[in-house]
């Protein structure tokens, strides 16, 4: 009996996300130009040629789960908008980003290295803006935010929060053991999500 097309898009999404999961691994541990795409598919326990199926290459795997990442990104922050009040707003951003480096450290470090890439790296810098233009459109959301609470300078205080927040995240991912993580998130709540 053939597979329905629902059967095919699972066992398709199945492989795309061993191929995701394989090369996040490899670009962590070794960095992007390490990694070949012959790395890729071993780890991932899959035939270079179905690889190839998905992907083109290396730079179009890259761009696709930079996509992932950004669609996951711009996911909190519409579910954080759809959200009555400003401080709920803020309180599920904080909880969707600590939650997130809290279990997965290693591909926020990944991204985290990926918008901070040399613009000489033409290939890796591309990428890098795209993230950091990612960034900046949530910051603008995060301003309407702290604006919607009626702080006096709300740009300012979102540049405040977006420090204190993304301090947090790379202190838990270097720190994993001995970071407070529930505190530390506490705190970021009391600070920022009470509309003072």
């Amino acid at each position: 009996m053939p597979r329905t097309p629902e059967e095919n898009e699972r066992i398709r999404q199945a492989a795309k996300d061993k191929i995701h999961h394989a090369a996040m691994t490899l670009f962590v541990k070794k960095g992007y130009h390490a990694t070949s795409i012959d790395d890729v598919a071993k780890l991932a326990q899959i035939s270079k040629g179905l690889l190839y199926n998905y992907y083109k290459g290396k730079e179009e795997l890259l761009a696709a789960m930079v996509q992932i990442r950004i669609d996951e990104v711009k996911q909190v922050m519409e579910e954080a908008t759809a959200l009555l009040t400003p401080d709920d707003q803020l309180h599920h951003i904080v909880e969707g980003a600590i939650n997130n480096v809290y279990r997965r450290p290693d591909v926020y470090r990944f991204y985290l290295n990926l918008q901070t890439q040399p613009e000489d790296d033409h290939i890796l810098a591309t990428y890098s803006a795209i993230l950091n233009e990612e960034s900046r459109k949530q910051f603008e959301v995060q301003c309407r935010m702290f604006k919607q609470q009626g702080v006096k300078e709300p740009r300012m205080k979102s540049l405040q929060f977006s420090a204190a927040l993304q301090g947090a995240m790379l202190m838990m991912t270097t720190y994993p053991g001995d970071f407070p993580v529930k505190e530390i998130k506490e705190q970021i709540l009391r600070e920022y999500c009470n509309g003072t």
